[in-house]
């Protein structure tokens, strides 16, 4: 009953071990990545991590890490449109071009709207930038190989474009808001974000993000892709709880009714 259902919203995985244990991998491994964030191992940049005090820890200038995180990823979306031929249905074009402006978007946001002033650890960037190129060319290359199963009977192409658009725009919009925070020079001080849904959640730009990787699960419709999504939301639903527990304890005026990641909810 459960897997008839899943194939009308999904193509069958194609039939590799190699996909199944990436699919299981990728997905599982973000989830464990938002338990650690919540027991306090987070990811070594941004302001949850002290630079000082890991010893002898290689690390680049945030900017120049968070480049390399996105970089390879979005010039693995651009190269797939040389590496694979045109006429394989605009399901596959629309992949492609969202996932290569997702991260041209996060390439330009970290040359001309943020501002930093931090470290990155060497270490967090590579693993965050392998799991984004993967993430890419695991995306395209499952989503061809499904090229001639049968489609899902319920269609959710377009649905998941403009939901891709949403999200896009939304989580750029927060990002300026709090780019506008931070003065450019080094100034490390924090600031309780206001304007947009700030006044609603902790976290916009995660929501937005959320909602920008179900539109990408929606324009593939593949296992792969939902399964990575739902390994996002959990990641990103315990960030969000994170950073709102970091707030309060550096803001006494810190407004309690703002909730982490979804208004009135959580």
């Amino acid at each position: 009953m459960v897997w008839p259902a899943i194939l009308r919203l999904a193509y069958p995985p194609p039939p590799s071990v190699f996909i199944t244990a990436i699919t299981v991998i990728g997905g599982v491994g973000l989830a464990n990545g938002g338990l650690s964030e919540i027991r306090g191992t987070h990811m070594k940049y941004s302001k949850f991590w002290n630079v000082h005090s890991p010893v002898r820890e290689a690390r680049v200038t945030s900017r120049t890490g968070m480049l390399a995180v996105y970089m390879p990823a979005f010039v693995a979306g651009a190269a797939s449109f040389w590496i694979f031929p045109a006429g394989e249905g605009l399901r596959f074009l629309l992949l492609r071009a969202a996932l290569t402006l997702h991260f041209l978007k996060r390439v330009l946001e970290v040359l001309f709207v943020h501002k930093f002033s931090g470290f990155m650890a060497v270490d967090s960037m590579c693993v965050v930038s392998l799991s984004y190129f993967f993430f890419t060319v695991n995306s395209i290359y499952i989503l061809y190989l499904s090229r001639h199963f049968p489609e899902p009977s319920i269609d959710l192409t377009y649905p998941g474009l403009a939901l891709f658009l949403i999200g896009v725009a939304g989580n750029f919009y927060h990002h300026l808001i709090l780019s506008r925070l931070r003065s450019a020079g080094g100034n490390k001080e924090y600031k309780i974000p206001q304007g947009g849904l700030f006044s609603l959640v902790t976290c916009p730009h995660y929501l937005f993000e959320i909602i920008d990787f179900v539109g990408l699960s929606f324009i593939s419709q593949t296992i792969y892709g939902f399964v990575i999504t739902l390994g996002t939301i959990i990641y990103l639903i315990e960030r969000s709880y994170a950073t709102r527990r970091w707030y309060l304890s550096k803001f006494d005026d810190f407004p309690r009714h703002v909730k982490a990641l979804f208004p009135f909810v959580f």
